[in-house]
């Protein structure tokens, strides 16, 4: 009986174990797919488009406190990228990582047109409801940093935002920065 017991703790603790870390590459899968969408995005708009921001009051001396930004970094058009970005987590699929043996989720959908080779990949509306409700939880609890590093940041936006800022992947420090 006792042996039944402790084998059925070990057991109970190995599926907690299992599913925390599946969890944490869900987060992982959707923070950095999240970024790899949001700088898609970014990158699509006209480098020259600008928009006004700042204060349209009159200052007292006459003039203006209203500055010109790239649109394509703005906090307007970053806050409207947010509230559509997780619909683009039905594009992407999963697969198991032969050498870490975690979960990975890449894009199934070529943006170019292009063939993509998914024979690894499993297609499964379950998982693509995963990532796109952990997406939208990100976007909700992370609003702040994703508009400080996306109107800001341009480099490693993934392993900085991801990894040293959320947690989100604090096991993935060592993917790849071009994986997903």
């Amino acid at each position: 009986m006792r042996g039944g017991v402790s084998a059925l703790c070990v057991w109970l603790l190995l599926q907690a174990s299992l599913g925390a870390r599946q969890g944490q590459d869900m987060r992982c899968g959707a923070c950095r797919a999240l970024v790899d969408e949001m700088e898609w995005a970014i990158s699509q708009v006209d480098p020259k488009k600008m928009i006004q921001t700042g204060s349209f009051r009159i200052n007292p001396d006459g003039s203006q406190s209203v500055t010109e930004v790239p649109f394509a970094r703005s906090e307007a058009h970053l806050l409207e990228l947010m509230e559509t970005v997780c619909e683009t987590m039905t594009e992407y699929g999963e697969r198991m990582d032969p050498n870490t043996h975690r979960k990975i989720y890449e894009r199934v959908v070529s943006r170019d047109g292009k063939k993509m080779d998914l024979s690894q990949t499993r297609l499964d509306s379950q998982v693509t409801a995963s990532l796109k409700f952990t997406c939208e939880y990100i976007v909700e609890h992370h609003e702040d940093e994703l508009i400080e590093f996306f109107a800001h940041q341009t480099d490693n936006v993934k392993d900085k935002l991801c990894s040293k800022r959320t947690d989100l992947c604090d096991h993935a420090l060592q993917i790849p920065h071009d994986e997903l």
